[in-house]
């Protein structure tokens, strides 16, 4: 409060963004590139330039998400990839910052708090999903998504029904399952509590900006509009939605039916199970989301008077429900796998691992912000009051939990690390590898190379095409079918145990076949480990990584004959 009073409004609300926005840059600043901006930003970027890695299967799959691409993409037409993504990360998390600020205040309007409930809020996401969903990360789709679905939760705080659909439209226009999993969580909302108030005579948000009497959210009666009066906001919404969902659509347009079957068994039992199939979920994350869920039962039930964090509560309560959808789809669901998949890819777990950790961050600062006012009251409704011990604990441990995650995360920043993006072994060798491919004189432009399943950044690295990896899974389902083709073919040991699936390494297969598999995709080179060597013509090596052409042969002499060393720089870690 002492900050708050020596700093005018304007300068202590840019003040606030600009420590909102320190939080997010340290949870989130891991070196470029981070897991998906490969990903997501290789595909923005050779939308604007279909010449950067030319004839590529993945890069020239279906575009989904052309909004993004639309926003961010243009970026690479001043910056090398790196610097577009630092940018990008920049500006989705200052437009997170502010959005956040904004739903913040709208639960509690007092100054800095904002900065603690963003700090609980990457921490639980982080530490408490069930499903992989995080929030403040990496460039991709769905950061812009959350931007507008945190203003469409703020204008649900403040009982604007019209502005809620208008903003959930705008982030499914980003990326359609973050903002239609919003519309139908907010519709659940909507319908648990429009019955009992249809009879008030009460304009939409009439109360919404009164100041409230105990310094808590605006006095609210907790009334809605009618279903006619939100046709406003519903119709604008769903035609901001738009091109999010036609591309989505598109995906299965006129695909017969058994090849759409694959395709969705393919994307959620083989590629990402993690995200999709909660039997295939660890445990301990399930037990944990659990408990966060717990605590979030015992602070809705607390503040259920406050008419804003009741349509907060329903909306998390919807997500809760979605999520108990698809764990009934999957439960009872297996003797049918295609119909069962074909109901999972949707992430029916998204929205609450991103819901529940939200309403914990906020509702958790509100009634901890209210009892250290010694209040009872909350927006006009009685709460009830805590025991001053009580009230003491639990600010001595969310601001513990705040400082130490993202303190530790500060100290993680001064330390050189490995981009998560980079999975394989002896990063510095991987990066040397990559440096001389991508150079013209050393390898054309237009090449096109087998690389190890595994990888996630040659293409960001080389800006060269490549035939297939794991990470690059196309959207529509003729590409899934071929995709899955593609690494069968190519990595496939042809054993049906799940561990001795794939070749550990492109190294491991026969040469023979290595040759058929570059005629058949047009394929030039070969990037593998140095060893086992390859009787092929080896034009690069490194301590750990070697480069293959895969026309010509050498006499069997000089298969052992490595190239001197060109590893000269070690990768953080790497020994």
């Amino acid at each position: 409060m002492a900050i708050s009073s020596s700093l005018p409004q304007d300068r202590r609300a840019w003040a606030e963004w600009a420590a909102i926005l320190l939080v997010f840059v340290l949870h989130g600043a891991w070196p470029v590139p981070e897991v998906n901006e490969p990903y997501y930003l290789g595909k923005a970027i050779h939308f604007w330039n279909p010449g950067w890695v030319g004839e590529d299967f993945f890069l020239d799959s279906s575009d989904t998400h052309t909004v993004f691409y639309l926003s961010i993409g243009w970026l690479s037409l001043l910056l090398p990839p790196t610097a577009m993504a630092w940018s990008g990360r920049l500006m989705v998390w200052g437009l997170m910052a502010w959005a956040w600020q904004r739903l913040s205040w709208a639960v509690l309007p007092r100054p800095w708090w904002s900065v603690l409930s963003a700090a609980l809020l990457v921490c639980l996401n982080e530490r408490c999903h069930m499903a992989g969903e995080w929030i403040v990360g990496g460039v991709e789709a769905k950061g812009l998504a959350f931007v507008a679905m945190f203003l469409g939760l703020e204008a649900l705080v403040r009982g604007r029904w019209n502005l809620v659909w208008t903003l959930f439209g705008l982030s499914a226009m980003f990326h359609v399952l973050v903002g239609g999993w919003a519309v139908v969580a907010a519709a659940f909302a909507w319908l648990l509590f429009a019955g009992e108030s249809f009879g008030r005579k009460r304009p939409e948000g009439d109360t919404a900006d009164r100041a409230a009497p105990s310094g808590g959210e605006a006095a609210d009666d907790g009334a809605v509009p009618s279903l006619r009066a939100m046709l406003p906001g519903l119709l604008l919404g769903g035609l901001l939605s738009l091109p999010g969902l036609i591309p989505s659509l598109m995906l299965t347009w006129n695909v017969d039916s058994e090849t759409v079957r694959q395709a969705n068994i393919i994307y959620v039992y083989h590629r990402l199970p993690h995200h999709l199939d909660p039997l295939s979920f660890p445990e301990h994350f399930v037990r944990r989301f659990m408990l966060l869920s717990l605590l979030w039962t015992v602070l809705a039930w607390q503040l259920r008077r406050v008419a804003g964090q009741r349509r907060m509560a329903a909306f998390v309560l919807g997500s809760l429900l979605l999520a108990a959808v698809g764990a009934a789809i999957a439960l009872f669901g297996r003797g049918d796998p295609g119909t069962t998949a074909g109901l999972l890819r949707f992430y029916w777990f998204r929205t609450s691992d991103v819901a529940v950790p939200l309403a914990v961050a906020l509702g958790g600062t509100a009634r901890l912000a209210v009892g250290l006012r010694r209040g009872s009251e909350w927006g006009g409704a009685p709460i009830g009051e805590l025991h001053p011990a009580a009230v003491r604990i639990a600010g001595s441990i969310a601001l513990g939990v705040a400082i130490f995650h993202v303190g530790g995360y500060a100290l993680l920043r001064t330390q050189p690390v490995v981009p998560r993006a980079d999975r394989l072994p002896a990063y510095g060798s991987w990066k040397l590898a990559c440096r001389w491919i991508a150079d013209e004189e050393n390898v054309p432009a237009d090449a096109r190379f087998l690389t190890p399943r595994l990888n996630q950044t040659f293409k960001w690295y080389t800006a060269r095409s490549e035939v297939v990896t794991m990470k690059d899974i196309p959207q529509d389902a003729h590409s899934i079918v071929a995709w899955w083709a593609r690494l069968e073919d190519v990595y496939g040991t042809g054993s049906r145990d799940p561990y001795e699936r794939w070749h550990r390494c492109l190294a491991d297969v026969e040469p023979q076949r290595l040759r058929r598999l570059g005629e058949k995709y047009d394929a030039q080179y070969v990037l593998t480990f140095v060893r086992p060597p390859l009787p092929m013509l080896r034009v690069y090596a490194n301590r750990v990584y070697a480069v293959y052409q895969l026309e010509g042969e050498l006499p069997a002499a000089d298969e052992q004959n490595i190239p001197p060393d060109h590893s000269d720089e070690r990768g953080p870690g790497e020994p």
